[in-house]
């Protein structure tokens, strides 16, 4: 007879906890090794956590809708089934009233408050220590008093000061935009730490707080201020709560829209050719299990003319541009539960086969949640097809900290005017869809965005059958 323990998985460097978002199994149930056990949320990816034994469920320690730290003990497998059927009633009630695996972590030590404001922390200090970001359902802990720092490295701190200044690369580069200490923000995630809704609205508040000689009181936890009016619900209405995922996609665009100076051009392209060449190879394709789709000849182009105009393919650091070498294209994936940007990496080194294969199988595995968190990160620029549900044209919000993003509108057969050999006009049915690209204006101008769609635009209508 053994026990096997069960903890909740560390989905990758920068996570930190994780939730409970739904059991497959119940107490009781069978289980085999590798089968589906549990669905989790990060902010980084949604996922099934498979069983790490065959056995049978013995205890459920997590209930659905809990957050907790990684590593944590969220059931217990028994490998003798008739253990495991001896269990305590009170396990399978477990499911959904289970207590928080762990106390509320003791505040660190009080110490005088400092300013609210101050200098921005250099980029070296802003990276280490990645945790846990927003979207925590867990009671949140008493609010630590800030910490002072006195520039000369840790060592002062106790371990509590520590885990209370952690945050996610995204809080820090909020924070440092603002100039706002991060030891002055209340947290309200686990051990305290800054959650994105922590920072953003004690930035609010802050802007919203009358000018004074004195610094801004200390705003309350992000919990208690929500960043969107209270509205009242009428009969018949039905309310939910956000998803996790939801949250973090509301919270990441939010913070978007306030990072960038958004400006949106559009292009229209003729789609002819291609429409062609997806007929003339579509069966020889289907052989080797991939689809010759728009899309897929849209992110060649896309890689392709990166390379050309590298200020599309950047990222802003402060006051610096960040010219990223490698060229990886977020493709944007409409989930039911929400929407997801799995990363196609190097995808100026892959054909277009290899494209249309790494963009079907990433758009598989994000609709089964079999995401790992590193393929939906480090993406250097982004393409949304909202034109597959019949979208003319759109304007997409910036994938931070990316400084552009694709949409691609609805293809279909148009008219068009054209002009023949002989110097007449005629109107002729082509295959036509809108290009649009929305760009961080701090960085991209107009001339920019304009040069790298006319490239992308003229490659599309003349695509080299040699390329297919």
């Amino acid at each position: 007879m053994s026990r096997i323990d069960v903890l909740m998985p560390q989905m990758g460097e920068s996570i930190a906890e994780g939730t409970v978002s739904k059991w497959l199994k119940k107490v009781g149930d069978s289980v085999q090794r590798d089968e589906p056990l549990f669905e989790i949320s990060t902010d980084k990816v949604d996922a099934e956590i498979p069983a790490p034994a065959a056995g049978v469920l013995a205890e459920v320690k997590v209930g659905e809708g809990q957050t907790v730290p990684v590593q944590t003990l969220v059931a217990v497998i028994e490998t003798d089934k008739s253990a495991a059927t001896t269990a305590s009633p009170s396990a399978a009630a477990q499911r959904t009233t289970a207590a928080p695996p762990v106390p509320p972590p003791a505040p660190p030590k009080p110490a005088p408050p400092p300013a609210v404001v101050a200098p921005a922390p250099p980029p070296a200090a802003a990276q280490r220590a990645p945790a846990a970001s927003g979207g925590a359902s867990a009671p949140p802990p008493p609010s630590p008093a800030p910490v002072v720092r006195d520039g000369g490295g840790d060592g002062g701190e106790t371990a509590e000061d520590r885990l209370r200044t952690r945050s996610t690369p995204l809080v820090r580069k909020i924070a440092a935009e603002h100039q706002v200490d991060i030891a002055a923000v209340p947290g309200t995630g686990i051990s305290g730490r800054v959650t994105k809704q922590d920072i953003l609205t004690f930035i609010e508040r802050a802007q919203a707080a009358p000018p004074t000689a004195a610094p801004p009181p200390v705003a309350r936890p992000a919990s208690s201020v929500p960043l969107s009016p209270s509205v009242e619900p009428w009969p018949g209405d039905r309310v939910e709560p956000f998803s996790k995922i939801r949250k973090i996609t509301a919270d990441h665009m939010i913070m978007s829209r306030r990072t960038s100076a958004h400006v949106t051009s559009f292009f229209e392209v003729d789609y002819t050719k291609i429409a062609g060449l997806r007929r003339a190879h579509k069966a020889a394709y289907a052989e080797r299990g991939a689809n010759p789709t728009f899309l897929a000849f849209i992110a060649k182009a896309c890689a392709e003319m990166l390379r050309k105009h590298p200020v599309v393919n950047a990222a802003v650091s402060g006051d610096n541009i960040i010219y990223r070498h490698d060229i990886n294209i977020g493709i944007a994936v409409a989930l039911d539960w929400g929407l997801i940007v799995p990363v196609v990496k190097h995808a100026d080194e892959l054909s277009l086969m290899g494209l249309a294969l790494a963009i079907k199988d990433l758009g598989e595995r994000a609709r089964t949640k079999k995401l790992s968190p590193d393929e939906i990160q480090r993406g250097t620029f982004t393409i949304t097809n909202p034109g597959v549900f019949g979208s003319f044209a759109g304007a997409p919000i910036i994938n931070q900290p990316q400084v552009a993003v694709m949409g691609v509108g609805a293809i279909e057969k148009r008219p068009r005017a054209i002009e023949l050999p002989d110097g007449s006009d005629a109107v002729v049915i082509r295959t036509m869809g809108m290009l649009s690209l929305s760009y961080d204006h701090r960085v991209v101008d107009g001339a920019d965005a304009d040069r790298f769609l006319a490239d992308v635009k003229t490659l599309l209508q003349d695509f080299p059958e040699g390329a297919v």
